[in-house]
């Protein structure tokens, strides 16, 4: 499943913009463009489908703060995703979500006011086929027969959180409305990722089983163990990169047991007899390594936005994390947010899917560009090349 068309309307600079991403995507645009309230807005979809809609708009200072210009009357999402129900019917097979939260100006607070989930099946008698139905007076859900419709008392719902995650755990519903859920809620936003001396990731952490890297990259730790000690794909892959970055004075990763049933994590080098712990890796080497976790993982997110990904990383090391990317984007969908030239050169001759951000008497604008106008650029000049010049901007 991957987003083929987001639709926001009211969210932060985003009044009211439609974008088409690809399986993987770059999003450029100088500093206040609106880069990062895009990935907000997938943050927020996928804490509406994680049960965790009220706590993100608390964290991001309430619904005066998140809606447009502080004055806008709520905030409209609306998702097209393409569907991996069957393959044979994918080309004519499409799921419609749309999401709507009103504004409570006196009280700082939000209720859902309309909630859908659709299935387009253009080759059907039914056509566009409703599994999920919700408004300020009625809730609906239909089941997996696809016939019988129950109806939910909206006053048992919870005025701020979505149907979705509730309807999806009914035994009985439409197995897409159970995907979609899954998708948006295990969907990963990466920004800010704190790796000052004192941060979490640098330390010792609780030995578990722990397979994906947090929103907050706190579980690195336990994530790298995890991965490197029971995948050998990933093992050659982190080796293989590293020796890239550092030269062939990488050894390896190893874990040694701490106290109170923790593991450690530090980096064995050959010209070294000792070897050098998390808390003495530079911001680089850590942030390297992060991204490594998440785009080489053998199972990825759904869909992975990761907010500047070149941050504290020499040049050399992003042909790596492109690669990585390349890989990722053909299980899950990657997007990628930047204003770095040697970044984008990193792509070389095979751009991924470039919008450029823009932001227009105080709204961000989104322009995809056009794939055949940029494969001929391509041809005499780096992607990055093209953005220190501007013809990025002026492309169509």
């Amino acid at each position: 499943m991957k987003i083929v068309q987001l639709d926001i309307e009211g969210f932060r600079s985003l009044k009211s913009q439609s974008w088409r991403p690809g399986d993987l995507n770059v999003v450029i645009g100088p500093n206040a463009s609106g880069k990062s309230n895009l990935l907000r807005a997938l943050e927020m979809l996928s804490a509406a489908a994680g049960e965790r809609l009220e706590k993100f708009v608390l964290r991001e200072g309430g619904m005066d703060s998140i809606v447009f210009d502080g004055s806008a009357d709520g905030i409209a999402f609306k998702i097209r995703l393409q569907s991996p129900s069957n393959p044979v019917e994918q080309a004519s097979t499409s799921i419609s979500y749309l999401l709507s939260l009103l504004r409570i100006p006196s009280l700082r607070t939000f209720l859902i006011g309309e909630e859908s989930l659709s299935e387009n099946r253009s080759d059907d008698s039914l056509g566009i086929f409703r599994l999920l139905q919700r408004d300020p007076e009625n809730s609906i859900v239909r089941n997996r027969e696809m016939k019988d419709v129950e109806f939910i008392e909206t006053n048992e719902l919870s005025p701020i959180e979505s149907l979705l995650p509730i309807a999806s755990g009914q035994f009985s519903v439409h197995p897409i409305l159970k995907k979609l859920q899954k998708f948006l809620a295990e969907s990963c936003v990466y920004q800010s990722i704190p790796t000052n001396r004192n941060a979490p990731l640098r330390l010792a952490q609780v030995t578990r089983s722990d397979t994906q890297v947090d929103s907050d990259g706190q579980n690195l730790i336990s994530v790298l163990h995890t991965l490197y000690s029971s995948n050998r794909d990933f093992e050659k892959e982190l080796d293989a990169a590293m020796r890239i970055a550092f030269g062939d004075d990488y050894d390896r990763l190893v874990f040694p047991p701490a106290a109170d049933q923790r593991i450690q994590m530090r980096i064995r080098w050959k010209s070294l007899k000792r070897e050098q712990s998390a808390a003495d890796l530079s911001d680089g080497t850590l942030r390297f390594l992060f991204l490594i976790a998440i785009l080489a993982n053998p199972e990825p997110p759904p869909l992975i936005a990761i907010d500047e990904p070149e941050t504290g990383l020499h040049p050399s090391m992003f042909p790596v994390i492109v690669d990585l990317a390349r890989q990722c984007s053909t299980k899950s969908q990657v997007i990628f947010t930047t204003h770095s030239a040697e970044f984008l050169s990193a792509f070389g001759k095979e751009a991924p899917t470039t919008t450029v951000a823009e932001r227009v008497n105080g709204e961000t604008q989104l322009r995809v560009l056009d794939k055949d106008e940029l494969d001929h650029w391509l041809k005499q000049y780096t992607l990055g090349e093209l953005f220190r010049s501007n013809e990025l901007e002026t492309m169509q």
